[in-house]
């Protein structure tokens, strides 16, 4: 898998969708300190524009690389879709 560039533009509440967190968060001094700061997946904001965050993670979805996301809230729903890998979900056996 490739890892892709995010830029999380904030929406008019001033809100992203933060991969780390899996959530819709206020993109604010305290989410940036406490979050972002420390996170590995943090790659700054876009040049001159200070509401935006760029993150870089392995996407499993099909995107663009960068993928702009422009709305939290259908980027959390994206992104709670998970594959099943074609050779189907793991099966565990119990005996007793």
């Amino acid at each position: 898998m490739a890892l892709i560039t995010h830029v999380n533009v904030c929406n008019a509440d001033h809100e992203i969708y933060c991969c780390l967190r899996n959530k819709i968060v206020k993109l604010d001094g305290q989410q940036k300190e406490q979050f972002c700061s420390g996170c590995k997946m943090f790659a700054g904001s876009m040049e001159g524009h200070e509401q935006s965050m760029m993150c870089i993670w392995e996407d499993l979805r099909v995107v663009s690389n960068p993928h702009y996301a422009l709305d939290p809230l259908e980027e959390f729903i994206h992104n709670q879709i998970r594959q099943v890998p074609p050779e189907g979900p793991a099966l565990f056996l119990y005996t007793s």
